[in-house]
């Protein structure tokens, strides 16, 4: 195939399945955890495109959640995020 840089390249969209686990779990040495979970967000191989070798061009693009656990396993939050629940509501039958 010729390729160009003004052709376009197309891409079969292809499923994509989990073999193991998604995450990852690090203990620092200070004994934090650190998790690192990855997630293929859109996987394709090209239709009209090869690499010079003549092997399949995927694209892959995939999300990284890191999450880091303190050793002390405690957070804080101000006060005004927190969610209050809401007062008691008065009573709408009233006693004969």
């Amino acid at each position: 195939m010729k390729h160009t840089s003004d052709e376009k390249v197309e891409f079969k969209i292809l499923d994509s399945k989990l073999i193991g686990s998604d995450t990852v779990v690090f203990r620092l040495e200070d004994g934090a955890m650190v998790k690192v979970r990855v997630m293929i967000d859109r996987a394709g191989v090209a239709v009209n495109f090869t690499n010079p070798d003549g092997s399949p061009n995927y694209n892959i693009a995939a999300s990284l959640n890191i999450a880091v656990i303190p050793p002390s396993k405690k957070f804080s939050i101000p006060k005004s995020q927190l969610m209050r629940p809401p007062p008691p509501k008065e009573p709408t039958m009233k006693p004969i």
